[in-house]
């Protein structure tokens, strides 16, 4: 799909540029409920990697489905699994939350 890569890694400027102001997409953290709740991104559904294979059918297969952890492994690791199942439009947000907090961005931390 991107190369390589069934998904696209992006910078955090990139996914701010790509889907902000309104794009449709399913923002999908994919760290435990304790790190989701001290801290995420404006938006983020909460989809643990430990349940997440028991809740795929929460993730939408019909828009893009941009995916964060705290600096972009597990993420990279649940688009890879995404793509085996037949979702497209998967991009990794390489940077994490991580890479959010250090550029002082906005985070929401209600669950």
């Amino acid at each position: 799909m991107f190369g390589n890569e069934p998904f696209e890694d992006l910078r955090i400027e990139d996914y701010q540029q790509r889907f902000g102001e309104g794009t449709a997409h399913a923002l999908i953290d994919v760290r435990e409920v304790d790190e989701y709740l001290s801290g995420h991104l404006p938006g983020a559904v909460n989809l643990p990697l430990s349940s997440i294979q028991m809740r795929v059918d929460e993730i939408p297969k019909d828009q893009p489905v941009v995916l964060v952890c705290q600096t972009g492994g597990r993420s990279a690791m649940v688009a890879e699994w995404l793509a085996s199942l037949g979702y497209s439009q998967l991009y990794n947000l390489a940077d994490g939350t991580m890479g959010w907090r250090m550029r002082r961005l906005p985070l929401d931390t209600s669950a």
